[in-house]
Protein backbone atom coordinates (compact mmCIF):
# COMPACT_ATOMS: atom_id res chain seq x y z
CA UNK A 1 0.00 0.00 0.00
CA UNK A 2 1.42 3.29 -0.87
CA UNK A 3 1.48 5.96 1.79
CA UNK A 4 -0.76 9.03 1.60
CA UNK A 5 0.83 12.19 0.21
CA UNK A 6 0.68 14.92 2.61
CA UNK A 7 0.57 18.24 1.03
CA UNK A 8 0.64 21.61 2.39
CA UNK A 9 -0.06 25.19 2.04
CA UNK A 10 1.83 27.71 4.46
CA UNK A 11 1.62 31.36 3.52
CA UNK A 12 3.54 33.72 5.30
CA UNK A 13 0.84 36.78 6.44
CA UNK A 14 2.36 39.70 6.04
CA UNK A 15 0.06 40.82 4.05
CA UNK A 16 -3.01 40.01 1.99
CA UNK A 17 -2.36 37.38 -0.31
CA UNK A 18 -2.43 38.31 -4.09
CA UNK A 19 -2.85 36.43 -7.50
CA UNK A 20 0.87 34.82 -6.93
CA UNK A 21 0.00 32.97 -3.92
CA UNK A 22 -3.48 31.76 -5.31
CA UNK A 23 -1.66 29.80 -7.82
CA UNK A 24 0.68 28.26 -5.74
CA UNK A 25 -2.10 27.51 -3.52
CA UNK A 26 -4.41 26.25 -5.59
CA UNK A 27 -1.71 23.73 -7.78
CA UNK A 28 -0.66 22.28 -3.74
CA UNK A 29 -4.50 21.76 -3.10
CA UNK A 30 -5.43 20.30 -6.94
CA UNK A 31 -2.35 18.17 -6.30
CA UNK A 32 -2.81 16.67 -3.31
CA UNK A 33 -6.83 16.18 -4.10
CA UNK A 34 -5.83 14.64 -7.15
CA UNK A 35 -4.04 11.71 -5.11
CA UNK A 36 -6.68 11.59 -2.07
CA UNK A 37 -3.75 12.88 0.00
CA UNK A 38 -4.16 15.14 3.33
CA UNK A 39 -3.66 18.77 2.97
CA UNK A 40 -1.82 20.79 5.62
CA UNK A 41 -2.55 24.74 6.88
CA UNK A 42 0.70 25.87 8.45
CA UNK A 43 1.21 29.82 8.92
CA UNK A 44 4.52 30.89 8.52
CA UNK A 45 4.34 33.93 11.10
CA UNK A 46 7.69 33.87 12.25
CA UNK A 47 8.81 37.26 11.79
CA UNK A 48 6.85 39.37 14.60
CA UNK A 49 7.64 42.94 12.68
CA UNK A 50 5.84 42.08 9.48
CA UNK A 51 3.28 39.68 10.37
CA UNK A 52 0.26 40.06 11.86
CA UNK A 53 -2.69 37.72 13.18
CA UNK A 54 -5.64 39.66 10.97
CA UNK A 55 -3.80 38.82 7.82
CA UNK A 56 -3.67 35.36 9.44
CA UNK A 57 -7.28 35.02 9.54
CA UNK A 58 -8.09 36.83 6.24
CA UNK A 59 -5.82 34.37 4.26
CA UNK A 60 -7.79 31.20 6.35
CA UNK A 61 -11.16 32.96 4.98
CA UNK A 62 -9.88 33.62 1.26
CA UNK A 63 -8.91 30.23 1.16
CA UNK A 64 -12.13 28.84 2.03
CA UNK A 65 -14.01 31.32 -0.08
CA UNK A 66 -11.83 29.92 -2.67
CA UNK A 67 -12.78 26.18 -2.06
CA UNK A 68 -9.56 25.40 -1.28
CA UNK A 69 -10.07 23.64 2.42
CA UNK A 70 -7.61 21.98 4.34
CA UNK A 71 -7.80 18.37 6.73
CA UNK A 72 -5.72 19.69 8.92
CA UNK A 73 -3.51 22.99 10.09
CA UNK A 74 -4.19 26.12 11.79
CA UNK A 75 -8.33 26.82 12.95
CA UNK A 76 -8.50 23.28 12.56
CA UNK A 77 -5.73 21.02 15.15
CA UNK A 78 -4.18 17.55 14.24
CA UNK A 79 -1.53 15.39 15.53
CA UNK A 80 1.25 17.94 14.94
CA UNK A 81 -0.31 21.13 16.44
CA UNK A 82 0.56 24.46 17.31
CA UNK A 83 0.59 25.26 13.57
CA UNK A 84 1.51 28.73 13.65
CA UNK A 85 5.31 28.85 13.58
CA UNK A 86 5.20 31.90 16.05
CA UNK A 87 3.96 28.73 18.40
CA UNK A 88 6.62 26.86 17.48
CA UNK A 89 9.82 28.19 19.10
CA UNK A 90 11.21 25.45 20.90
CA UNK A 91 10.51 23.18 18.26
CA UNK A 92 13.33 25.18 16.44
CA UNK A 93 15.20 25.33 19.36
CA UNK A 94 15.62 22.04 19.40
CA UNK A 95 16.87 21.30 16.39
CA UNK A 96 19.18 24.57 16.43
CA UNK A 97 20.98 22.58 19.28
CA UNK A 98 20.59 19.68 17.64
CA UNK A 99 22.73 21.07 14.55
CA UNK A 100 25.51 22.86 17.71
CA UNK A 101 25.72 19.62 19.25
CA UNK A 102 27.37 18.50 15.49
CA UNK A 103 29.88 21.55 15.61
CA UNK A 104 28.19 22.92 13.06
CA UNK A 105 27.30 26.63 13.92
CA UNK A 106 29.03 29.62 14.57
CA UNK A 107 28.45 33.41 15.80
CA UNK A 108 28.43 35.75 12.75
CA UNK A 109 28.65 39.47 14.44
CA UNK A 110 28.31 41.23 10.68
CA UNK A 111 26.05 43.87 9.76
CA UNK A 112 23.91 43.72 6.78
CA UNK A 113 26.91 46.14 4.94
CA UNK A 114 29.76 43.85 6.22
CA UNK A 115 27.88 41.03 4.88
CA UNK A 116 27.07 42.33 1.71
CA UNK A 117 31.07 43.62 1.30
CA UNK A 118 31.49 39.71 2.50
CA UNK A 119 29.31 38.44 0.06
CA UNK A 120 30.99 37.08 -3.32
CA UNK A 121 28.94 38.84 -6.36
CA UNK A 122 28.50 35.51 -8.77
CA UNK A 123 25.19 34.25 -7.59
CA UNK A 124 22.91 33.29 -10.85
CA UNK A 125 20.09 34.21 -9.24
CA UNK A 126 21.41 37.88 -7.87
CA UNK A 127 22.27 37.18 -4.16
CA UNK A 128 24.55 37.66 -2.43
CA UNK A 129 26.99 34.63 -1.04
CA UNK A 130 28.63 34.84 2.27
CA UNK A 131 32.30 34.34 2.32
CA UNK A 132 32.35 32.82 6.11
CA UNK A 133 34.56 35.78 7.39
CA UNK A 134 33.11 35.26 10.76
CA UNK A 135 33.71 30.97 10.78
CA UNK A 136 37.52 31.47 11.49
CA UNK A 137 37.79 33.93 14.66
CA UNK A 138 39.44 33.11 17.26
CA UNK A 139 37.69 33.18 20.56
CA UNK A 140 38.90 36.15 21.57
CA UNK A 141 37.61 38.29 18.68
CA UNK A 142 34.55 36.96 19.47
CA UNK A 143 34.28 38.24 22.84
CA UNK A 144 35.72 41.74 21.96
CA UNK A 145 32.73 41.74 19.25
CA UNK A 146 29.72 40.46 21.80
CA UNK A 147 30.74 43.23 24.26
CA UNK A 148 28.53 45.62 21.42
CA UNK A 149 26.72 43.03 19.12
CA UNK A 150 24.39 40.62 19.41
CA UNK A 151 25.58 37.81 16.74
CA UNK A 152 23.10 35.70 14.46
CA UNK A 153 24.54 32.47 14.14
CA UNK A 154 24.90 30.31 10.52
CA UNK A 155 25.90 26.77 9.54
CA UNK A 156 28.70 25.79 8.18
CA UNK A 157 28.34 23.94 4.95
CA UNK A 158 30.93 21.88 2.69
CA UNK A 159 32.27 22.40 -0.31
CA UNK A 160 30.00 19.33 -1.71
CA UNK A 161 27.28 19.40 -4.84
CA UNK A 162 23.39 19.10 -3.82
CA UNK A 163 21.72 18.15 -6.49
CA UNK A 164 18.09 16.89 -6.92
CA UNK A 165 15.32 16.34 -9.13
CA UNK A 166 12.42 18.73 -9.17
CA UNK A 167 9.20 17.78 -10.33
CA UNK A 168 8.28 19.96 -12.41
CA UNK A 169 11.68 21.86 -13.29
CA UNK A 170 13.84 18.97 -13.47
CA UNK A 171 17.30 18.16 -12.33
CA UNK A 172 19.17 20.88 -10.20
CA UNK A 173 22.31 21.04 -8.59
CA UNK A 174 24.37 23.64 -6.62
CA UNK A 175 27.48 23.83 -4.57
CA UNK A 176 26.72 24.15 -0.95
CA UNK A 177 29.74 26.44 -0.10
CA UNK A 178 30.16 28.21 -3.44
CA UNK A 179 26.74 28.58 -5.03
CA UNK A 180 25.03 28.84 -1.05
CA UNK A 181 27.60 29.68 1.23
CA UNK A 182 27.11 29.62 5.23
CA UNK A 183 23.55 30.69 6.23
CA UNK A 184 21.92 31.70 8.95
CA UNK A 185 19.37 29.66 10.84
CA UNK A 186 18.72 32.44 13.90
CA UNK A 187 19.20 35.58 13.64
CA UNK A 188 20.38 38.49 15.72
CA UNK A 189 16.96 39.36 17.73
CA UNK A 190 16.84 35.64 18.59
CA UNK A 191 14.06 34.89 15.81
CA UNK A 192 14.85 31.51 13.71
CA UNK A 193 15.32 32.10 10.52
CA UNK A 194 13.19 30.39 7.79
CA UNK A 195 15.67 27.71 5.92
CA UNK A 196 15.34 26.06 9.69
CA UNK A 197 11.56 26.40 10.64
CA UNK A 198 10.40 25.21 7.31
CA UNK A 199 13.13 22.14 7.36
CA UNK A 200 11.95 21.22 10.19
CA UNK A 201 7.84 21.95 10.50
CA UNK A 202 7.84 19.68 6.95
CA UNK A 203 10.22 16.85 8.60
CA UNK A 204 8.26 17.28 11.70
CA UNK A 205 4.61 17.39 10.58
CA UNK A 206 5.48 14.40 7.58
CA UNK A 207 4.89 16.41 4.40
CA UNK A 208 5.68 14.46 1.66
CA UNK A 209 5.17 16.83 -1.41
CA UNK A 210 6.17 20.82 -0.86
CA UNK A 211 4.73 23.16 -3.80
CA UNK A 212 5.81 26.23 -3.93
CA UNK A 213 7.06 29.61 -6.36
CA UNK A 214 9.99 28.66 -8.89
CA UNK A 215 11.77 31.51 -6.69
CA UNK A 216 12.52 29.19 -4.08
CA UNK A 217 14.18 26.75 -6.12
CA UNK A 218 17.35 27.69 -5.01
CA UNK A 219 16.71 27.43 -1.41
CA UNK A 220 16.42 23.43 -1.78
CA UNK A 221 19.59 22.80 -2.26
CA UNK A 222 20.16 23.99 1.59
CA UNK A 223 17.39 22.90 2.79
CA UNK A 224 18.41 19.20 1.98
CA UNK A 225 21.44 19.79 3.32
CA UNK A 226 19.76 20.62 6.78
CA UNK A 227 16.90 17.42 6.59
CA UNK A 228 20.30 15.41 6.47
CA UNK A 229 22.43 16.94 9.68
CA UNK A 230 18.70 16.74 10.99
CA UNK A 231 17.68 13.61 10.33
CA UNK A 232 14.49 14.28 8.40
CA UNK A 233 13.52 12.72 5.39
CA UNK A 234 12.99 15.49 2.46
CA UNK A 235 9.58 15.87 0.48
CA UNK A 236 9.52 15.89 -3.02
CA UNK A 237 9.42 19.23 -4.51
CA UNK A 238 7.26 21.23 -7.50
CA UNK A 239 8.58 24.36 -8.15
CA UNK A 240 6.05 26.27 -10.11
CA UNK A 241 6.49 29.17 -12.30
CA UNK A 242 5.92 32.98 -10.74
CA UNK A 243 3.09 35.42 -12.15
CA UNK A 244 4.81 38.90 -13.29
CA UNK A 245 3.18 42.09 -13.81
CA UNK A 246 3.53 43.55 -17.49
CA UNK A 247 6.57 45.24 -16.61
CA UNK A 248 8.26 41.76 -15.40
CA UNK A 249 8.43 42.30 -11.82
CA UNK A 250 6.97 39.62 -9.98
CA UNK A 251 3.81 39.93 -8.52
CA UNK A 252 3.83 41.60 -4.26
CA UNK A 253 2.10 42.09 -1.40
CA UNK A 254 3.76 45.33 -0.49
CA UNK A 255 2.30 46.49 -3.87
CA UNK A 256 -0.81 45.10 -3.11
CA UNK A 257 -0.69 43.50 -6.83
CA UNK A 258 -4.18 42.19 -7.49
CA UNK A 259 -4.81 41.05 -3.84
CA UNK A 260 -7.53 39.03 -2.52
CA UNK A 261 -9.39 42.64 -1.31
CA UNK A 262 -9.48 43.55 -4.44
CA UNK A 263 -10.13 40.14 -6.27
CA UNK A 264 -13.19 39.74 -4.20
CA UNK A 265 -14.62 42.90 -4.64
CA UNK A 266 -14.55 41.96 -8.81
CA UNK A 267 -14.84 38.55 -9.02
CA UNK A 268 -16.67 35.13 -8.21
CA UNK A 269 -14.29 32.38 -6.89
CA UNK A 270 -14.91 30.08 -10.04
CA UNK A 271 -14.10 32.83 -12.13
CA UNK A 272 -10.93 32.87 -10.02
CA UNK A 273 -10.36 29.25 -10.31
CA UNK A 274 -10.76 29.39 -14.05
CA UNK A 275 -8.18 31.83 -14.94
CA UNK A 276 -5.64 29.82 -12.73
CA UNK A 277 -6.15 26.71 -13.72
CA UNK A 278 -5.98 28.18 -17.79
CA UNK A 279 -2.52 29.88 -16.64
CA UNK A 280 -1.20 26.22 -15.34
CA UNK A 281 -2.43 24.67 -18.42
CA UNK A 282 -5.62 22.23 -16.88
CA UNK A 283 -8.09 24.92 -19.07
CA UNK A 284 -7.94 25.13 -22.67
CA UNK A 285 -9.40 28.71 -22.08
CA UNK A 286 -10.64 31.13 -18.86
CA UNK A 287 -13.78 29.95 -17.63
CA UNK A 288 -15.58 29.61 -14.62
CA UNK A 289 -15.20 26.45 -12.24
CA UNK A 290 -14.96 25.31 -9.23
CA UNK A 291 -11.74 23.89 -7.67
CA UNK A 292 -13.38 20.84 -6.50
CA UNK A 293 -14.86 19.72 -10.23
CA UNK A 294 -10.56 20.31 -11.53
CA UNK A 295 -9.33 17.94 -8.97
CA UNK A 296 -9.85 14.25 -10.40
CA UNK A 297 -8.02 15.30 -13.39
CA UNK A 298 -5.50 17.38 -12.22
CA UNK A 299 -2.19 17.07 -14.27
CA UNK A 300 1.41 17.58 -13.82
CA UNK A 301 2.43 17.02 -17.13
CA UNK A 302 0.31 20.55 -18.44
CA UNK A 303 1.72 22.71 -16.23
CA UNK A 304 4.04 25.06 -17.55
CA UNK A 305 7.82 25.79 -16.64
CA UNK A 306 8.34 29.25 -17.31
CA UNK A 307 6.90 32.39 -15.16
CA UNK A 308 3.51 33.58 -16.74
CA UNK A 309 2.50 37.52 -17.32
CA UNK A 310 -0.06 39.12 -16.31
CA UNK A 311 -2.05 41.55 -18.11
CA UNK A 312 -5.54 42.47 -17.96
CA UNK A 313 -7.83 39.69 -15.94
CA UNK A 314 -9.96 38.09 -18.99
CA UNK A 315 -12.94 37.73 -16.79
Amino acid sequence: MEPILRGRFAPSPSGRMHLGNLFSALLAWLSVRRAGGVMVLRVEDLDPGRCRPEYARQLADDLRWLGLDWDEGWQKGGPHSPYLQSQRTEAYAGAFRRLEAQGLLYPCYCTRAERLAASAPHRSDGQAVYDGRCRHLTEEARAELSRTRQPAWRIQVPDRTAAFSDGLQGPYAENLLRDCGDFILRRSDGVYAYQLAVVWDDGDMGVTQVVRGRDLLSSTPRQLYLYKRLGLTPPEFFHVPLLLAPDGRRLSKREHDLDMGALRAQFTPEQLIGLLAFWAGQLEQPEPVAAAELAPCFDWAKVPKTDITVGALPL
